[in-house]
Formats: C-alpha cells, structure tokens, sequence
C-alpha cells in the first residue's frame, strides 16, 4: 500500500479503519457484496425523525431519495439516514459511514478523507455515477456537522 493511501486511512476513525481494511484485503465482487450485507444493517430512521423526515436534509446527488439528519451529544456525532431498501448500494455506503463513525467526535469526521469510497475499494465495483453520490454523502455528513458546530 502506498503512502498515501495509508496516510489516508490513519485519519478516519479507527472503526472505519478496521472496514476499509477488511474491504481492501477482500477481491472486488466480495466488496460487493460485504457492501450488500452493510446495506441490511443500517438502522432504521428512529421514530422522533420519521415525523419530520421531509425536512431531513435530502443528498440531492443520489439517484436515491437520501435524507439525513446529524446530532451530537456529548461530544460524540450521531447520524440518522433514511434510504429506501431498494437501494442497497447506497445503503450499504451509508451503513459502513454510521457504523465506522461510531463514537466518533466532530474533529474525527471533519479529518476524515472525503474519498473514503475509493479506500474501501467501491470505485472498482460500482458505476462512476454511484460512485458521485457517495462522494456527495459524506460531504453532506461532513457539512452537517460543521453546521452544528458553528
């Protein structure tokens, strides 16, 4: 692995180090489908969003309906998605983002690398226009908890 790219994975929190780790040293149709499992395994939206879902921030750049909604508490950021089940690429990306933040403080995510998708290894198995609303994903996660912090 070249510098860079082990310079890179260091800033991400450790939790999604350990998944970018296990999609690089897995070959690519496996990375699709470690990315399907991710994609049944994110949480559903918790009860006190679903009311207010249409006024979640929507990514615009998925082909998706993709809403979010950012907290922090205790120093610590929360990310809440709502993603269709028929979209499991888009899914499974939002999963690995929820669960590899997973205590992570807003300075963890703000230093995170925005192409965490090419890390993981997605770029090789999924089309460039998937991979734009990825990218867009984690921008809109990293935009939302600069707004919190401000």
């Amino acid at each position: 692995m070249d510098a860079i790219v082990e310079e890179k994975i260091e800033r991400c929190p450790p939790a999604l180090q350990t998944i970018i780790e296990e999609f690089r040293e897995a070959p690519p149709r496996d990375r699709m489908e470690y990315l399907l499992e991710f994609a049944l395994s994110l949480p559903d939206l918790p009860a006190r969003f679903q009311a207010q879902r249409d006024s979640m921030e929507q990514v615009h750049e998925c082909q998706t309906p993709v809403f979010l909604a950012t907290e922090i508490e205790e120093g610590i950021v929360h990310f809440f998605m709502d993603i269709p089940q028929e979209s499991p690429t888009v899914r499974g990306y939002a999963s690995i983002l929820v669960d590899g933040f997973e205590g992570a403080t807003p300075a963890d995510v703000l230093a995170t690398p925005d192409d965490v998708y090419m890390l993981l290894g997605l770029h090789e198995v999924i089309t460039p226009q998937r991979v734009r609303g990825l990218h867009a994903l984690l921008g809109y996660m990293k935009k939302q908890v600069q707004n919190k912090l401000q």
